[in-house]
């Protein structure tokens, strides 16, 4: 069905045809290139990479394949096992290895998988260094080691609470206010590595009130397991039934965090990092950092407290990169994606967990009253399948010439502003789709620029 190589990594479906999907040729030819690529960049002997994966059904085998393919190249190899994108990006610090490998396609469905690359920083590779890895592939410019050079395998499944330690020891997070505030909880974990890890952290924060929806790592996802509000409705029942102060909502990869309010409404992906940026930045101000697609909400937060925000092209590398030009205290991706360098730099749920619920018990209010404190916009997310028979460019041009006299930026696709609001119409770096954000003050603006993108479209 499809195989896509971008920024964000290699995915596709499992199954088909090579070179078309998401087969083990793929696997093991970019898994190759990538270990490839690590001893060119690192010059040594022996190489050590992290390899951990989400609880898709397809994991098991993309990770014998990932990790016979690594110590075939004469790499050693320590296996997570199921463990979050965050926890996979620390444990290649804390172990010294020279790269990791996260087995994850994040929040796409079920059939699904990918291969998200990282640097010895635990960092994803940049695009330079992403069609670096490319072109070994594409050339197949490997050569396996001899059978007295393979590479050892090594299992530690002890990174999971290493992370939440490191969680637990930042200054920001008042495990004292979360305990004394006596929180319950629900959470819906999507039946992936979340439902293992979210129970532990709020353990952790002294939370003992816990409900829990689809924990059960076997990846059966009960729903789409992009974490938007038509596909949360049944956790927001959860905490209406239970009467729960708020509901947490996780990915299959758990670096996305949304929240739900305690009468059942959604607290807002985009407000996430909107919430915690103001945590942050009301007790260490500093810079701060978004893609082009987050809610204009995070740049008024910013201004509120005297701060600067500054805008990127979607992809956590491109925010990352914008952080430390900017040493940015606090940054991320209005998908529910919070990047916090007093942890690391990588969207982290688990992190924003945290940094929230502090945040919440410290202001002692409402999680709703929380959210009404905050700018309000509203955002619609559309997305159409590219037709192949028309250039991309074509389709910008066709809308910016609708849009006489506003302000653009061509970084990453087209971004205009207009007097309440923005759209932006870009590729999606995950899908094969042509993404259309659009946020005003009411849904009916919101709706409107996207319809209006739409129909310009439709008539090219």
């Amino acid at each position: 069905m499809a195989l896509i190589k971008s920024i964000s990594g290699i995915r596709g479906t499992i199954g088909g045809k090579p070179g078309e999907c998401f087969t083990p040729v793929d696997i093991v030819k970019f898994t190759a290139a990538y270990g490839i690529w690590l001893q060119r960049r690192h010059k040594k002997e022996k190489l050590k990479v992290v390899v951990g994966r989400d609880g898709r059904k397809s994991g098991g085998i993309v990770n014998s394949l990932v990790v016979t393919s690594l110590r075939s190249l004469g790499i050693n190899v320590t296996d997570l096992g199921m463990a979050t994108t965050p926890t996979v990006e620390v444990a290649v610090t804390g172990t010294g290895s020279d790269g990791g490998i996260i087995i994850t396609a994040s929040h796409n469905p079920a059939e699904w998988n990918a291969l998200k690359l990282l640097t010895e920083a635990g960092e994803f590779l940049s695009a330079d260094q992403g069609n670096e890895v490319l072109d070994i592939a594409d050339r197949e410019d490997f050569i396996f080691s001899p059978v007295d050079s393979i590479g050892t395998l090594d299992f530690d499944d002890s990174w999971g609470q290493k992370h939440i330690d490191m969680i637990l020891k930042l200054k920001l997070v008042n495990v004292h206010a979360i305990k004394s505030a006596r929180f319950s909880i629900a959470i819906d974990c999507i039946n992936s590595v979340g439902g293992i890890i979210v129970p532990q952290l709020l353990d952790a924060l002294g939370v003992k009130k816990i409900f829990e929806l689809n924990t059960i790592p076997d990846g059966n996802f009960a729903h789409n397991p992009e974490p938007l509000p038509a596909n949360l409705k049944d956790i927001s029942a959860l905490v209406v039934k239970e009467k729960a102060d708020i509901g947490l909502v996780v990915d299959p990869d758990v670096d996305r965090l949304a929240i739900v309010c305690e009468d059942g409404s959604m607290f807002g992906e985009e407000y996430t990092l909107v919430a915690v940026t103001d945590y942050i930045l009301g007790n260490t101000p500093g810079s701060t950092v978004s893609n082009l697609s987050s809610s204009r909400a995070l740049r008024d937060i910013s201004e509120k407290h005297y701060c600067k925000h500054y805008s990127t092209p979607v992809g956590e590398v491109n925010v990352v990169e914008e952080m430390k030009r900017r040493e940015a205290v606090i940054g991320g991706e209005g998908n529910g994606g919070v990047i916090y360098p007093e942890l690391h730099y990588g969207r982290d749920a688990l992190g924003g967990i945290a940094l929230f619920l502090s945040h919440l018990a410290i202001s002692k209010t409402k999680c709703s009253d929380l959210r009404q404190g905050y700018p309000d916009y509203v955002m619609a997310k559309r997305k159409i399948a590219l037709d192949p028979s028309l250039e991309f460019s074509h389709i910008l041009s066709a809308i910016k010439n609708n849009f006489p006299g506003h302000l653009t930026d061509e970084r990453d696709g087209l971004w205009i502003e207009t007097t309440t609001g923005w759209v932006q119409v870009r590729k999606s770096n995950t899908e094969p789709v042509m993404r259309i954000y659009a946020e005003g003050r009411t849904i009916h603006e919101a709706d409107g620029l996207a319809d209006r993108v739409i129909e310009i479209v439709k008539n090219i």
